[in-house]
């Protein structure tokens, strides 16, 4: 930019034409054009400043910064990801820099917002009728079936189990929280058992029906099904759809004949296999899990069962239905990115249209 200036005050142009060609202010224009005539070039350079002079130079930044965002496996180091600490010990190995600290690499990475110390986990789609099977759930949770719309005694019901839920006795009592003081619990515990909690969350009216059994299966699962049908609005329903994973304990056709079977206005309709995030019990999982068995605390089996039980009255006294907002717009916008960005999708979906 200060080159600029001279060569343009070399051709005789006046400071307001050079401002305006540039697009600087006119008083950094006279500026470096006074200092070239009174220096000549090492006026262009930086005048020195009074502080300490800093400690590294971009290009050692850089350095790290470029570390960073390599795996330690590549580099041979035996870590299986970077912290702060570990970077600063191998740019000081390396001969990046004679000594750096780790709240300096640290400072470094936040310009960029690298975290080399988190990873997220993602999986290809293995499944050949994942959209087809997705916009079956997505359409349920919007209340329509098929191209028509769902009738006032039509339901939809997302279940699934939460297996191994543990009785653990501490071996001293939980301390209450205090002043200035968290609640404590004690790390030493005695095993009491674990059962498993399976649970049909009616989508749109926000109600839960759950049963405790000592194992998943078929037989566990039915019970949970026979314990729903029996009840009403679903005994009486034209249609109540079942949204479900592809657990063992109810995959494929075989389930959903049995279900059907059993039950002829139930219909079985399975999310695309590792598509769970697609089915809405997951999120009341969740919450019991944050709310209702963490931390884990229990004497026994009967006490975990009562808890449960007492949470799910709770939650059915205020719960309100999931502001769902994925739809299958989302979804096919969704799968487009990933033909765009996953080598071979854009031939398997080409294949697909052509057939």
């Amino acid at each position: 930019m200060r080159a600029h200036v001279v060569l343009h005050a070399a051709r005789g142009r006046s400071n307001a034409r050079i401002a305006r060609e540039t697009g600087l202010h006119l008083d950094t224009v006279r500026t470096w054009r006074g200092r070239f005539a009174e220096q000549g070039l090492p006026g262009l350079f930086d005048r020195k400043r009074s502080g300490r002079p800093p400690s590294f130079i971009p290009l050692q930044a850089a350095q790290v910064k470029a570390l960073a965002c390599q795996l330690p496996a590549e580099t041979g180091t035996a870590l299986a990801r970077w912290s702060c600490p570990e970077l600063a010990r191998e740019a000081v190995e390396r001969g990046i820099a004679d000594t750096v600290s780790a709240s300096t690499v640290r400072r470094w990475l936040s310009r960029d917002a690298l975290k080399p110390w988190q990873h997220r986990s993602w999986i290809f789609i293995t499944d050949p009728d994942f959209s087809a099977k997705a916009e079956r759930v997505l359409d349920l949770y919007a209340r329509t079936w098929q191209g028509r719309a769902l009738g006032a005694d039509e339901y939809v019901i997302s279940a699934d189990e939460k297996t191994s839920i543990q009785a653990r006795c501490r071996c001293h009592p939980t301390l209450a929280p205090g002043r200035a003081r968290a609640m404590r619990v004690n790390h030493t515990y005695g095993r009491g058992g674990a059962l498993a909690y399976l649970a049909a969350y009616d989508v749109h009216r926000a109600y839960v029906s759950g049963r405790c059994e000592p194992r998943t299966g078929i037989d566990p699962f039915m019970n949970l099904v026979a314990q729903v049908m029996s009840q009403e609005p679903y005994a009486s329903a034209t249609r109540v759809f079942w949204i479900l994973d592809n657990g063992s304990s109810h995959r494929g056709k075989k389930a959903a004949d049995r279900l059907a079977t059993a039950f002829p206005n139930a219909v079985m309709v399975h999310t695309p296999v590792h598509a769970s995030w697609l089915n809405q019990v997951e999120i009341y999982f969740s919450v019991v899990q944050r709310k209702a068995v963490s931390p884990n605390d229990f004497t026994d089996l009967t006490q975990v069962e009562g808890r449960l039980r007492a949470f799910e009255d709770r939650y059915n006294a205020a719960a309100q239905p999931s502001q769902w907002r994925f739809t299958t717009s989302d979804l096919n916008d969704l799968l487009a990115r990933l033909d765009r960005h996953t080598p071979g999708r854009q031939d398997q979906s080409s294949a697909a249209l052509t057939a």
